[in-house]
C-alpha cells in the first residue's frame, strides 16, 4: 500500500496522492497547502472537492474559481474556453489535476492571466490541429516552467549551458537563487523523480521579491504578454542538478552526463556564393 493510503481509497484514481513525498526540497514550498488538501482528496475520493475546501491562508484571496469534475467539460468545448467562460476548471482524480489545483490556489493572477491569454487565442484562431505560437509558449508555461530569482552571473551560466560552471564553481551563489516551480506537469513528474527531468526556466526580473508570493503573482500579470512568449523566453534546467535537491549532485562527475547536461548548441551560419 502507498505511503499514508487507507483502504478506503483503493481503486480511487487519485490515490497516487499518497505517494508524494512532501518532504523532498522542490515539494517544501508546495507541503503547508499541499499536503492536507492531498490528504483530503484521498479522504473525500475527490480531488475537486478537496481543492474547494482548502484554500492558500497566506494569500490575499482565493482563485475565484470552482474546482468541477472532468465530466463538466462539453465534449465541444476546448478546456480553456470553459474555465474562461465559467470560472470553473474541470479537475480528474490524479497528480497532474491535483498540481494544477494547487497552483490556481497559490498563484490566482497569472493562472487567471495565462488562462485569458489562451481564451483570446481560441477566439481569434480558433481550434486548430497546431496550437501556433502563442499557445504552445502559454502550454510549456504552465506545465513546465520553474521561475528563476537569480544573480546576473548564474543566469549567464545558465543560458551558456556551462553546467559545470553553473552548479559546481557557483555553488555558493545558489545560495542567492530562488527558484519556484510553477509547471503542474513538471511537479507530476517529480513525484517519481528521475535524472532527467527538465522544467523551462523563465526569469523574474531582479526587482521583484521573488520570496513575497502576492507580489510575484502580480508582476507575473503584468510580464505575461504574447510577444515575449513568442520569442519563447526560457532555458532548460535538469531540476535535480539544483544543489542540496539530489544527493548524487555534490559530485562533480554528476554534471559530467552530457545526455542529460547537454552542452549549447553552436548555431553554423551557411556562407551562400
Amino acid at each position: 500500500m502507498a505511503r499514508g493510503l487507507s483502504q478506503q481509497a483503493e481503486g480511487f484514481a487519485g490515490a497516487v496522492l499518497a505517494d508524494i513525498d512532501w518532504s523532498q526540497p522542490w515539494f517544501a514550498p508546495w507541503r503547508e497547502l499541499g499536503e492536507p488538501t492531498a490528504q483530503q482528496a484521498l479522504q473525500q475520493q475527490s480531488v475537486a472537492e478537496a481543492l474547494n475546501q482548502y484554500t492558500h491562508t497566506a494569500k490575499r484571496e482565493a482563485s475565484a474559481v470552482k474546482f468541477v469534475p472532468q465530466s463538466a467539460l462539453p465534449e465541444n468545448q476546448a478546456y480553456e474556453d470553459f474555465i474562461f467562460k465559467t470560472a470553473q476548471v474541470p479537475t480528474r482524480d490524479g497528480l497532474h489535476d491535483f498540481f494544477n489545483g494547487l497552483c490556481w490556489q497559490r498563484f490566482p493572477q497569472a493562472k487567471r492571466r495565462l488562462n485569458q491569454l489562451q481564451a483570446a487565442e481560441i477566439e481569434t484562431q480558433g481550434i486548430r490541429p497546431t496550437r501556433g505560437p502563442v499557445r504552445d509558449a502559454l502550454t510549456l508555461f504552465d506545465e513546465n516552467v520553474v521561475l528563476m530569482h537569480a544573480p546576473d552571473e548564474v543566469w549567464a551560466a545558465l543560458q551558456a549551458r556551462d553546467w559545470v560552471t553553473l552548479f559546481v564553481g557557483m555553488r555558493e551563489q545558489w545560495q542567492q537563487v530562488h527558484l519556484v516551480l510553477f509547471g503542474h506537469a513538471l511537479l507530476e513528474k517529480l513525484v517519481t523523480p528521475y535524472k532527467s527531468i527538465t522544467g523551462h526556466v523563465y526569469r523574474v526580473d531582479s526587482h521583484v521579491n521573488a520570496h513575497d508570493e502576492a507580489a510575484l503573482d502580480d508582476w507575473l500579470v503584468q510580464d505575461l504578454q504574447p510577444t515575449k512568449l513568442t520569442t519563447k523566453p526560457y532555458e532548460p534546467l535538469p531540476v535535480l542538478g539544483v544543489p542540496g535537491w539530489w544527493p548524487a549532485n555534490a559530485e562533480r562527475t554528476y554534471y559530467e552526463d552530457a545526455q542529460v547536461f547537454r552542452p549549447k548548441r553552436e548555431v553554423v551560419l551557411k556562407c551562400h556564393n
